[in-house]
């Protein structure tokens, strides 16, 4: 059997440490593993699957080595600079930034919705944004059966999307300290403002889903809006999504599309209060969908609540599905 080396790239970061947790759990049988980080990090000491691994700062000639894979999780331009030269070293990189994802040559995957872009990489492929990965999963069935129309997105998406200055500004805020990562106390708020404004009056997060779900479901002209608003959440992101499809149809078998569906689990049970929470989201790398009811302002409307965990699903553990498919080819 083959032994992959996979680098992980900002491996002390939030994203880099759930990989850690993921891959441990996942326990890959063929794998080694070399841990990247930025100079002021270097020689983080890190443990996985019961080893020891000192973090190495990352550098030009880090890729010089020879690695099968690479996760990126450090930031756009980190991956600017150094995604081109480990995949001009032979090495896949997969990407959690924003750097590559609407490039027309780079694959924009969500296994579940779009494995067969996988084998279409040159060296580069792209994670989605967490608040779209979520989201194309339930509409992916949607779509295949019914064809959509038009989609509405409004998120409620938890601190830990912005990183640790994020949750750091949730945990100070409770203690009455103002915020250093956001712009306005996230406590006691909802701030509808994710990334920065551009001049239509729209975020680059509002932007990100609208064209990511364009890409991914291979619907260049799909009519889709969307408000992205940071919630006091820990961890898990929360979507109302309003559909508008072409067609229609039956409640029940919309549920059952979207129970049978890989990556999914549906539910759906108000008369006991059961509806997908946050909190019961976290920690786990499926995508909790409920509340999945027919929209009566319009002819074929359809409403649903997605949750799912924002840093595992939304970034780590669907770039490390990325990776298994790659070494299953």
């Amino acid at each position: 059997m083959k032994t992959y080396k996979l680098a992980i790239v900002g491996a002390t970061g939030l994203v880099g440490r759930t990989a850690l947790r993921v891959l441990e759990e996942k326990n890959l049988p063929n794998f080694e593993y070399t841990l990247f980080c930025s100079k002021k990090s270097a020689g983080t000491k890190l443990t996985l699957l019961g080893k020891e691994y000192i973090t190495k700062e990352l550098t030009e000639s880090s890729f010089d080595e020879g690695f099968d894979f690479a996760i990126f999780s450090a930031g756009g331009e980190t991956s600017k600079h150094f995604a081109p030269i480990a995949a001009s070293k032979g090495c896949i990189v997969v990407d959690n930034s924003s750097a590559f994802r609407m490039d027309a040559d780079v694959p924009l995957v969500v296994p579940e919705v779009n494995p067969e872009e996988i084998k279409n990489n040159h060296g580069i492929i792209a994670n989605p944004n967490c608040s779209t990965i979520q989201a194309v999963v339930p509409l992916k069935p949607i779509d295949d059966k019914y064809k959509i129309k038009r989609i509405v997105y409004s998120t409620y998406q938890a601190v830990s999307g912005a990183g640790r200055g994020g949750v750091q500004d949730l945990e100070n805020g409770i203690k009455g300290l103002p915020p250093k990562k956001f712009p306005h106390p996230i406590f006691n708020n909802c701030l509808p403002h994710i990334d920065v404004f551009v001049d239509d009056g729209y975020t680059k997060e509002e932007h990100k889903m609208i064209n990511e779900t364009r890409k991914i479901l291979k619907r260049p002209d799909l009519a889709i809006t969307a408000t992205t608003v940071r919630v006091p959440v820990s961890n898990s992101h929360s979507e109302s999504i309003n559909i508008e499809l072409e067609n229609d149809f039956d409640i029940d078998e919309v549920k059952k599309l979207l129970a049978d569906f890989p990556g999914i689990v549906v539910v759906d049970d108000v008369q006991n209060d059961k509806y997908p929470l946050a909190t019961e989201a976290n920690g786990h790398d499926e995508v909790f969908v409920g509340r999945i009811r027919r929209d009566y302002s319009v002819k074929y409307g359809l409403n649903i609540w997605v949750v799912a965990d924002n840093i595992r699903k939304g970034a780590a553990s669907n770039a490390i599905q990325i990776v298994e498919k790659l070494a299953n080819m």
